[in-house]
């Protein structure tokens, strides 16, 4: 969803920061493409209408003119706003600790996601309990009398993730919340993770069941599930449930898609509501916290290396990290040794992923990137033909050996050819980190 942005702004940005001095009329130009861009992504146009007067008033008082790194400079400012109109007056977004024992209860339209997200959120109370040494007791339950087989889903969802699932007996919602927040406290759970019915669009008999459900579940916490490719109808949405239950953070799903984004970066300014998290995949470990910095970072192409990080530690261990940096800092890197290296980084995520994270590369064509993909891939398969030894010595690989790995691998002998030379700079590479001694710091 923010990719659009992302590459947008940071192809705009690379252009006039490096130390390049503008004119006024060159500042002009750049602040009518930021209008531009963010109306293009479906920013609500009083929201880019009062961010452009705020940055231009800013500027003028900069006289970037007459600044020696006016992009630089331009750039620094337009950071400024974009994060304080992603954090809103309060400067904050931050995701709450939850408290223990707490409810906390998942609403939205049907088809937002809610029963995925909730596998999702249980799975990250877990996460966040085992870095601190501690073992979380977390039941999940469904209320959604309406939607077939929802309350089934929701259990297959909690089996996935190791949470426990509690089916009420109860033969309509409000009986089953009453069951259910009563087994959930006489079983002695930390958290209860409630799922509410939804429907195709905001109604009145939605809305009373929903108020009737919060009065008796009396959630700690309310989050608002919200479908990013709807584009603004989510803010619309969201005024809806904030005025009939209110709801005290978002959540939005499927931000990996292709949709513009703009709502979702007016949704402080036009709610005063923060965005908690937001889900960027299907697998249950596809969720991140929505974190203001990180984010106006990854938009103008600065990238987010802290998220990158955390999701590394999520879904790679530690000793495996290690492993591999130690193999490549040995001197003895081999084929095996960058194999092993490629798996990794699958692990993480795909390139297309990964690409958000990094600096300077949302600028990319999603072409470019896929390409990249590809590449791994066919190095993957050309390794996988080879002998251990092979693996091991790869100066061994004369003409008919690597016509024989081609063949295995389906490529051509120049696929091969290039995988090595990649093989070779790679080295190269971590011989000049090693020099240096920065791998240490």
């Amino acid at each position: 969803m923010f990719d659009f942005l992302s590459r947008k702004m940071s192809s705009l940005f690379s252009w006039f920061t490096g130390g390049r001095s503008l004119g006024k009329d060159d500042i002009d130009k750049i602040l009518t493409q930021l209008e531009e861009t963010l109306l293009e992504a479906d920013v609500p146009y009083e929201v880019v209408t009062s961010f452009l007067a705020s940055l231009k008033t800013k500027v003028a008082a900069a006289d970037l003119a007459k600044h020696k790194n006016a992009g630089n400079a331009l750039a620094k400012l337009f950071h400024q706003e974009l994060l304080a109109l992603l954090s809103g007056p309060a400067g904050t977004n931050e995701v709450p600790v939850f408290a223990i024992p707490s409810t906390i209860l998942f609403m939205g339209l049907q088809g937002a996601g809610k029963t995925t997200t909730i596998g999702k959120v249980g799975l990250y109370l877990k996460k966040q309990a085992e870095k601190r040494g501690k073992q979380r007791r977390i039941l999940c339950a469904s209320v959604d009398y309406y939607r077939p087989a929802a309350r089934e889903q929701l259990k297959v969802v909690a089996a996935a993730v190791g949470i426990d699932y509690y089916h009420a007996g109860a033969a309509e919602p409000l009986a089953a919340t009453r069951e259910i927040t009563e087994y959930a406290r006489k079983q002695g759970y930390e958290h209860l993770l409630l799922d509410t019915a939804g429907r195709l669009h905001v109604d009145t008999a939605m809305i009373d069941e929903l108020q009737n459900v919060v009065r008796t579940a009396a959630p700690k916490y309310k989050i608002l599930v919200l479908d990013s490719m709807t584009g603004q109808e989510s803010l619309a949405v969201a005024r809806s449930f904030n005025k009939a239950v209110g709801f005290d953070g978002a959540l939005l799903t499927k931000v990996d898609s292709d949709a513009r984004g703009g709502a979702a970066l007016a949704f402080r300014a036009v709610l005063s509501k923060p965005i908690w998290f937001v889900g960027i995949g299907e697998k249950m470990h596809e969720l991140e916290t929505f974190i203001p910095e990180r984010m106006a970072s990854r938009l103008i192409g600065m990238g987010d290396v802290a998220t990158l990080l955390e999701k590394t530690d999520d879904v790679v261990d530690k000793r495996e990290q290690e492993h591999v940096a130690q193999r490549m800092m040995s001197g003895a890197f081999s084929l095996q040794d960058f194999l092993e290296q490629i798996d990794l980084v699958g692990k993480v995520g795909p390139l297309q992923t990964l690409a958000r994270y990094l600096p300077g590369v949302a600028q990319l064509s999603p072409q470019a990137v896929e390409k990249g993909q590809q590449e791994m891939r066919r190095f993957r398969a050309i390794i996988s033909s080879m002998t251990a030894k092979e693996r091991l010595i790869p100066e061994i690989l004369n003409g008919s050996r690597r016509k024989r790995i081609a063949r295995g691998a389906g490529v051509g002998v120049q696929d091969v050819n290039q995988m090595l030379e990649k093989f070779e700079q790679t080295k190269q590479f971590v011989r000049m980190i090693k020099k240096s001694g920065a791998w240490r710091r």
